[in-house]
């Protein structure tokens, strides 16, 4: 009896001896943890500081000396970037200089649109795809100076938003320029944003601006006053303008007229997108009240012995004034309605997206 004792005595102070095994396992466990920092450390450059989007149809010929021009400044600036090429549906040699240029920079990514959709699609995708805390966008014409990618900069850094250019001497045509001055004159009126040039391709911005305001239809002249809507700071900066050196611009006369009907667009969804019962209700309301004033008045009239309702057209335009004010009403009514329904993203169809 007195062997077994010690024997029975002895097997719990031999357990924390035991120890040391489980031990070293939990140390095994923590060692990749413990380099996961240093793992995370080595891949730091993540994430470009700037994004240069350009959108392009039909523009073979510029593609190289854009892109070394670009090279240059931003290789003076010493940031990380990138170059978002987005070829919306071009049918020259555009994609194929592209992808030549992706050969030799691996700065370049690429875009490729089945089809003509326009500037305002190529710059959402564009918006999208960035990464940089910074985008600049800029046509890809060689109108648009490179050089000027510095000094956007440096408004951003002074505490804008949103960074417009603004070509104060333009080598365009009296066909464009004097359309286009009387159209920035009326935007500027209208919306209340003291900028020269709205429709300029060359505008930077911070990446909550491009992540916030969507841009659809022929829109992307109105950014700078969709962004203001949205609470942002926009300002503008004299930039370069040169003429164009290569093919013909892709813009007609008709960007006028459609340019217009785009301000009524980007007025209403700016001041009455939450609220389209506020701009129908309230000319529904002036039109019901006039043609209650009208009819009323007439009604009198006729009681007092003093006209005849058949012979009074005024009085059917005191109906019609009626009606025209519910119909007012009732539209923005149902504007109302869609505003609280969730209303999906268009979505463009990519065929290429080589980064």
């Amino acid at each position: 009896m007195s062997d077994q004792t010690p024997d029975s005595a002895s097997e719990p102070r031999e357990r924390p001896e035991a120890s040391p095994a489980p031990t070293q396992q939990q140390n095994q466990q923590r060692r990749p943890n413990q380099q996961r920092p240093q793992q995370q450390r080595n891949p730091q450059p993540q994430w470009p500081d700037l994004s240069v989007v350009i959108p392009l149809f039909n523009e073979e010929e510029s593609l190289k000396e854009l892109h070394s021009q670009l090279r240059a400044v931003l290789g003076r600036m010493n940031l990380r970037y990138e170059l978002l090429f987005i070829d919306d549906g071009s049918t020259d040699r555009s994609f194929q200089v592209l992808r030549e240029l992706k050969r030799i920079d691996r700065h370049v990514k690429i875009i490729r649109f089945r089809r003509n959709y326009g500037k305002s699609a190529a710059l959402s995708v564009g918006f999208e795809k960035s990464q940089g805390n910074i985008v600049v966008t800029l046509d890809a014409d060689l109108q648009d100076d490179p050089a000027e990618i510095p000094l956007l900069k440096k408004r951003l850094d002074d505490g804008l938003d949103l960074v417009s250019g603004w070509k104060k001497k333009r080598h365009d045509p009296l066909s464009k320029t004097v359309p286009s001055r009387f159209f920035n004159f009326v935007t500027a009126k209208l919306t209340g944003i003291p900028i020269h040039d709205f429709n300029c391709g060359l505008k930077a911005y911070r990446r909550e601006v491009v992540k916030a305001v969507k841009v659809y239809g022929e829109l992307h002249r109105y950014v700078p006053v969709l962004a203001h809507w949205e609470g942002f700071k926009v300002g503008e900066v004299v930039v370069q303008h040169r003429a164009r050196r290569f093919g013909k611009t892709k813009f007609g006369i008709g960007r006028f007229w459609r340019g217009f009907l785009d301000l009524l667009t980007a007025l209403f969804t700016t001041r009455y997108l939450q609220s389209p019962l506020h701009l129908f209700g309230f000319w529904g309301l002036v039109a019901v009240c006039a043609g209650l004033v009208i009819d009323g008045w007439l009604a009198v009239e006729w009681y007092l012995g003093r006209t005849s309702l058949g012979n009074r057209p005024l009085f059917l335009g005191g109906i019609l004034c009626i009606i025209v004010g519910i119909q007012f009403i009732s539209i923005g009514l149902l504007g109302e309605m869609i505003s609280k329904t969730r209303v999906s993203e268009t979505q463009y169809q990519i065929r290429d997206f080589i980064k």
